[in-house]
């Protein structure tokens, strides 16, 4: 059953690939103020993480989820806005009440990423600091609800960055 099937290491999700399915339209806080610490993670990026970012196209980007539900599920980002949230139709859709239905975009200018919050209930972080609006970095790490991801960029686009 496609629901209980785990996500292999090596899978990239583009759009929508869990199915829809009814949620409740009420947002669960997210707990204590302990569970919004910031503790990064260090450079543990498997072989096949390491392979999938080095193979990223110019203008695009991968979310790594580090910790949550997903945990080694990756998305591409390689359209101008992409939505994130509960909300089945969801872009990058996350199953869990701490996440709300419409929680935060992320919008691409050329080769550069923002995320914005959608007046989430549990806000956004971007590595420990609740934003509005942030851009995003390689290495970045992005809080959605209980999601812990990493951001990273390509390789092409930061070797042209390093050269301006």
């Amino acid at each position: 059953m496609e629901e209980n099937r785990r996500h292999d290491i090596g899978d990239i999700h583009r759009g929508q690939s869990t199915p829809a399915r009814a949620s409740a339209d009420t947002t669960q806080t997210f707990g204590h103020d302990s569970d919004l610490s910031f503790v990064p993670f260090g450079a543990d990026l498997s072989d096949a993480e390491l392979n999938a970012i080095d193979a990223l196209p110019a203008g695009a980007a991968l979310l790594i989820v580090r910790s949550g539900p997903t945990a080694g599920a990756r998305y591409l980002l390689d359209n101008d806005v992409m939505t994130v949230g509960r909300h089945p139709e969801a872009d990058i859709f996350f199953d869990d009440v701490t996440v709300s239905r419409r929680h935060a975009e992320i919008t691409r200018d050329r080769s550069r990423f923002e995320i914005v919050d959608q007046r989430s209930l549990n806000g956004t972080y971007v590595n420990g600091e609740r934003v509005d609006r942030a851009g995003l970095a390689n290495g970045d790490e992005v809080r959605i609800g209980k999601f812990r991801l990493n951001f990273f960029g390509s390789p092409a686009d930061l070797a042209a960055d390093a050269e301006k």
